[in-house]
């Protein structure tokens, strides 16, 4: 077939079918226009999804009545005016094709007035039908109107999904602009209804709050930090309210929002061992670079781009969020529902008179001395006795302290001595409970703490096992006959590949036949926390097997060191001595990211003095 040249309809909808996916996409693109404009308020109202209306009104500084003809032609833009312009872009939009687009697939009308104007002028169009601009009444700003989208591309038409689901994407587009631009004003109607009004903010985090709900603002961290001509600001949730999908995971850069594998993974790396894999951060993370060092040109619709030095980007991000989570106090609240009463959930330390010190908590002492330890499952009166009498003695030999020889032990109830100063957060060893030989209760000056001793103790295990990796590879015990593993061929087949991670973790391991490996060496502390070889290799090349051998070797490393770690910890059920008790807490306030196992569960949980008030009544 002969080559020729397009019309230029066809060139117009060809470029509408990179730029212009959806109603989500026009509205992107007038509205990042609007912006572009220097408003203070915009104002967007959808019709059907869309489909039939989209309409967005700024008051902006308009556009020139001799210059609207030109707002619809092709590749006409005010943002740029050399090649040398595309180095260093700091407008959203700046190609001038997106109005010729949406043009060319819609009815069109354009209303706009500039302050030096005494009206405004009006174009309008049909697919590749521009009548003549004529003037109109209308206040200074533009105002931009497209009604059925795609009336002229029935195949487009079609595609469109549901009208919840195309109006779900508006909404999305017009709160990441929201949230982008905090000094605007905004209000979004649907089919009529106000679904959206935004007052201008005076802060980032004031408009992050409006979006996402007053209702987090104790879940939110506030993030400040520069490096390298890099600043990061905005909001990182912590791991308690992280979500099921990444839909408020939101990254900006320079005022637009994007999407960079880089960035994303350093997100995920930063929130590592604090949240479940599966699930995502709440995060609203704005990026100011200089635009000369991005290339927003890459994407159609700049949801996409490229930094000239990416590494350093990636390790800014991974910094900042690391460093703000380590400062934070991770640990999840409890509320309880209802204003009745809730679990009993302290015990309070008595004086020497029998009298509890903190008079608020002297209904819980009531309850623990009603409790049936056989029947309840509380380690109750074990525990106290061995905590007053074994405690003090434990206490004073870290201090240094010589109880004497005709110092007597300290009976029930009695107050223990101070604390040494390098236990900073463990205050009333004395009220130490394990219930259920699952779970440690006791209180900080927030309130009451409750604590998975299998959680606590893997995470302990796990930073024990990366910092003795930080000194070389693990120590490992040889046995004395191999232990043998019966493997199936996929299992075998990846042996080699295994190869490397085994030997840092101190295993060595070798085919002994066509079914069956040898492990010859095992993890010392594994073998000292009576892990079984056997049980741990079947179920490492189970699921190398079922997930891959990951190709990046710290996080292939980092899910092992999981493994092991969970392997080695106290399980539940684990009834635990006094001194163990205590030790469990002291190597909690040593370790970072105690707040979480590696996994991402909680270790901790914590029923405020204000929450005990309130249902006690006392608020």
């Amino acid at each position: 077939m002969p080559i020729r040249r397009l019309p230029p309809l066809l060139v117009n909808q060809i470029a509408a079918g990179e730029v212009i996916e959806r109603p989500a996409s026009v509205v992107k693109e007038l509205v990042e226009n609007s912006i572009d404009a220097g408003a203070r308020r915009i104002d967007v109202a959808i019709e059907q999804g869309g489909r039939e209306l989209i309409r967005v009104v700024d008051n902006g500084c308009g556009i020139a009545e001799a210059e609207l003809a030109l707002a619809v032609a092709p590749h006409a833009t005010s943002k740029i005016s050399s090649s040398e312009d595309l180095e260093a872009i700091a407008t959203l939009g700046f190609r001038g094709e997106a109005l010729a687009s949406i043009a060319s697939v819609s009815r069109l009308s354009i209303v706009s007035r500039t302050a030096e104007q005494s009206s405004a002028g009006l174009i309008e169009s049909e697919g590749d039908q521009v009548k003549a601009v004529r003037p109109a009444a209308g206040p200074v700003g533009t105002t931009v109107t497209v009604r059925n989208l795609f009336f002229n591309t029935p195949a487009r038409r079609k595609f469109l999904r549901a009208e919840m689901t195309e109006t779900g994407r508006v909404m999305d587009v017009v709160e990441n602009l929201a949230l982008a631009h905090p000094q605007i004003a905004w209000t979004l109607q649907i089919d009529g209804k106000e679904r959206l009004e935004l007052p201008a903010a005076e802060s980032v985090g004031d408009r992050i709050l409006a979006v996402l709900g007053q209702e987090l603002a104790e879940e939110l961290l506030e993030l400040d930090f520069s490096e390298h001509e890099i600043a990061l600001r905005g909001m990182i949730g912590k791991p308690a309210i992280a979500r099921g999908t990444a839909k408020h995971q939101r990254v900006f850069l320079n005022g637009r929002i994007i999407n960079d594998r880089s960035i994303n993974h350093a997100i995920k790396e930063a929130y590592r061992g604090l949240i479940d894999p599966t699930r995502s951060p709440t995060v609203a993370l704005f990026m100011e670079v200089d635009p000369a060092q991005v290339d927003v040109n890459v994407h159609p619709t700049k949801a996409e781009v490229r930094f000239r030095n990416q590494a350093m980007v990636h390790g800014a991000v991974l910094r900042a969020l690391r460093e703000r989570l380590r400062k934070a106090d991770l640990m999840p609240a409890v509320e309880m529902g209802g204003s009745g009463f809730g679990r009993p959930p302290v015990f309070g330390a008595m004086d020497s008179s029998g009298q509890v010190r903190n008079p608020a908590t002297a209904e819980f002492v009531e309850y623990f001395r009603r409790l049936d330890p056989l029947q309840k499952g509380f380690v109750y009166s074990e525990v106290k006795q061995a905590i007053a009498v074994e405690a003090p003695e434990l206490l004073r030999r870290e201090a240094g302290q010589d109880g004497g020889a005709d110092q007597a032990p300290m009976g029930p109830g009695e107050l223990l001595p101070a604390v040494p100063a390098e236990w900073p957060q463990v205050r009333a060893v004395s009220e130490i409970l394990q219930v259920h030989s699952s779970y440690i209760v006791t209180q900080d000056e927030h309130g009451l703490v409750i604590i998975d001793q299998h959680a606590l103790h893997e995470r302990v295990m796990f930073e024990q096992l990366k910092a003795r990796l930080g000194e070389g590879n693990l120590e490992s015990q040889r046995l004395l006959m191999p232990a043998m593993v019966e493997v199936d061929r996929a299992q075998m087949a990846l042996l080699g590949e295994l190869k490397p991670l085994l030997e840092r973790i101190g295993i060595e391991a070798e085919a002994m036949g066509p079914g069956a490996i040898g492990v010859h060496a095992f993890t010392s502390l594994l073998f000292e926390r009576g892990v079984d070889p056997v049980d741990f290799m079947s179920e490492l090349l189970e699921k190398a097997v079922s997930r891959g051998v990951n190709d990046d070797p710290e996080a292939a490393l980092h899910e092992t060191l999981d493994m092991m770690a969970c392997k080695a910890a106290v399980k539940a059920g684990d009834k635990l001595s006094a001194p163990e008790l205590i030790e469990l807490l002291k190597q909690r306030e040593t370790i970072e990211r105690s707040s979480n196992c590696p996994h991402g569960r909680p270790t901790s949980l914590r029923l405020s003095l204000k929450e005990l008030e309130r249902q006690f009544g006392r608020s």
